[in-house]
């Protein structure tokens, strides 16, 4: 059973996530959520345990709700040149700057921060624990999925809207058949082994 979480000092928290560190195609999405108290959502939860209709509804309930919400990404062609971490902090450092109210804390999943003009907390397992950072895992979460079924709509032969971009035998044997889109993470090493055998899709 994992120990609850208790809030630090502070006034106002932003919690922070990620999804799509894994696949080999389309950008990492991050969110940054400020959840009002006043108007609190039931049944925030890390947004893998939870139904895809369930997190559409949260996510239409957050975005009615929370007192700021943002969205932060970064491009393949970025990820790329940076590396999947620090492509990830910079996301994270874009979802924080595009809420219109600053908070005095940032709750960060996972184990490390990005830098941010505010004080900020790695919280482990944090889409479980923190309600903002439940929050932030929702909509960043459909925010990537709706994408990915959007690259699906053009590149209809990988699948992406069932995989997500991630490396299953399905995406590996399509992207060994047909080589990378121009959306595929080239620094990944399934991607890079697809293109030094063969040609990109079109």
């Amino acid at each position: 059973m994992m120990e609850p979480f208790v809030y630090p000092a502070a006034r106002l928290f932003a919690g922070v996530d990620e999804v799509g560190r894994g696949p080999l195609v389309g950008a990492v999405v991050t969110a940054a959520v400020i959840l009002d108290p006043a108007r609190p959502i039931v049944g925030l939860a890390d947004s893998k345990k939870l139904s895809e209709k369930r997190r559409l509804a949260l996510y239409d309930e957050i975005v009615e709700k929370a007192l700021s919400w943002s969205l932060g990404r970064a491009e393949p062609v970025e990820i790329d040149q940076l590396n999947i971490l620090h492509a990830t902090m910079l996301a994270m450092q874009r979802a924080v700057a595009g809420l219109h109210i600053a908070p005095d804390m940032v709750l960060i999943d996972g184990n490390r921060c990005p830098k941010l003009p505010m004080r900020s907390l790695a919280v482990v397992k944090g889409d479980n624990r923190v309600a903002e950072i439940s929050a932030a895992s929702i909509l960043a979460k459909v925010t990537r999925d709706r994408e990915m079924t959007e690259l699906d709509a053009i590149f209809p032969d990988y699948g992406f809207a069932q995989h997500k971009g991630y490396p299953t035998a399905f995406h590996l044997e399509k992207l060994a058949a047909l080589g990378a889109t121009e959306h595929h993470r080239r620094s990944f090493a399934p991607v890079r082994r697809a293109l030094e055998s063969g040609s990109s899709a079109k």
